[in-house]
């Protein structure tokens, strides 16, 4: 089998600064990792400040977790639609667009007074992910050499893994010391000054032309050879681990580790940035190998976890592996895509990023319905009964080339 690795039609040349030196174009790729940050951020804020937020605006705790859901519908249910709106949009007024949209949702997040408003402003940020995600790994990939677009694409995907290990405990810090309205206000300083390097320091690159070969409808996207079981890999993927990950306070709690909560995330957020530096070092040669790792790596931590034991070194470990395995899968699983979808990557990654989200979603559901029913025991159990289907479909390799392949 064999993958298309064409970009979308007019803008296959790597930036001018990639193609002059052969490398990577570091500054304009960090600024996109930058991005990455702010919007993994974003989404993730609530929880580490949500006592205050919820005391606050007035309403119950759980109702205040539904701003992190907000944001996932948000993104969700916008980001095939504005994708294929905004298909023939210059990239860098996109994203510039994009980040706009977060300063604005961040400042009435940290100004509002009102429930209602406060949700409004969540899904604003939601929309505006939704327009960042769909287009963050297409326009990576333009700014390098075709031997080295996988890597650029692990390079803008760590600020996923470093929102989680430091940027949402560094909130949550800032959060109690000098109260949330501030963390987010930050947050809109950072997205301000985000702007600013955006404009001043990555290289633009056109959108599709109107009635090009390769513009093809978002849904369409689905006939494309390799696409649909990527799809269905992310989805599948995506919910095991957020089934786990949003209640892992609570499964930590359960296993009388609950004042350890922040230390083992820190321990998952590591991990996840070796599990990433990892991936990126070696996607361009190895994209099935690694994602089969992957889901094995996150597989085992499953099994760990789901074994009752007393040991908290075992559920260091465990966490550890999770990590590993989990750092890498967002740039595996938007690399893939993208190489499947070829012309129309820009609107497979679309499809990606809604799928992401509605498990995200759905995996916040789906674990408070077993944590109800079923008690905190039984989240790794779904997780390792999740990820057989996903390695079973990553092994026979449709959709993910070995390293001959790509």
């Amino acid at each position: 089998m064999s993958t298309h690795t064409t970009e979308p039609t007019g803008s296959s040349e790597p930036a001018e600064g990639a193609e002059r030196h052969g490398g990577l174009p570091l500054a304009a790729l960090l600024a996109l990792a930058t991005a990455v940050f702010v919007t993994s951020l974003t989404e993730t804020l609530p929880a580490g400040v949500l006592p205050a937020m919820s005391a606050d605006l007035g309403v119950g705790e759980s109702a205040m977790g539904q701003s992190v859901t907000v944001y996932a519908i948000g993104t969700a249910v916008t980001a095939i639609p504005l994708s294929a709106a905004t298909a023939g949009w210059r990239r860098k007024r996109l994203l510039l667009t994009a980040m706009a949209g977060f300063a604005a949702a961040n400042t009435v997040t940290a100004v509002s007074t009102d429930y209602s408003l406060t949700m409004a402003a969540r899904f604003v940020a939601g929309v505006a992910a939704g327009l960042a995600w769909a287009l963050l790994a297409g326009y990576a990939r333009r700014l390098a050499p075709a031997h080295l677009q996988g890597r650029a694409i692990a390079i803008v995907m760590t600020g996923i893994p470093v929102a989680l290990s430091l940027g949402v405990p560094a909130g949550t810090f800032l959060g109690e010391v000098l109260g949330w309205r501030v963390t987010f206000t930050l947050m809109t300083v950072l997205a301000v000054a985000l702007l600013g390097w955006i404009a001043a320091g990555v290289p633009d690159q056109p959108g599709q032309r109107r009635g090009a070969a390769g513009r093809v409808p978002v849904l369409r996207v689905l006939t494309v050879p390799g696409v649909t079981p990527i799809l269905l890999v992310t989805l599948v993927f995506v919910l095991a681990h957020t089934i786990l990950y949003t209640y892992i306070a609570t499964f930590l709690d359960g296993l009388g580790m609950g004042g350890s909560t922040d230390l083992v995330l820190l321990v998952f957020g590591v991990a996840s940035l070796a599990g990433i530096w990892f991936v990126g070092a070696r996607i361009d040669r190895r994209l099935r190998a690694l994602t089969l790792a992957s889901a094995l790596l996150v597989a085992v931590s499953a099994a760990l976890l789901a074994v009752p034991a007393d040991s908290p070194a075992l559920v260091y470990a465990a966490v550890a592996l999770w990590g590993l395995g989990w750092g890498g899968a967002p740039t595996l699983l938007q690399t893939a895509v993208t190489d499947a979808g070829g012309d129309s990557a820009d609107a497979a990654q679309a499809a990606l990023v809604t799928l992401w989200n509605a498990a995200m979603a759905g995996g916040g559901v789906a674990g408070g319905v077993l944590l109800d029913h079923l008690g905190t025991g039984s989240l790794p159990w779904s997780v390792l009964l999740l990820l057989i289907p996903v390695v079973v479909v990553v092994a026979l390799g449709q959709g993910f080339p070995t390293g001959g392949e790509r």
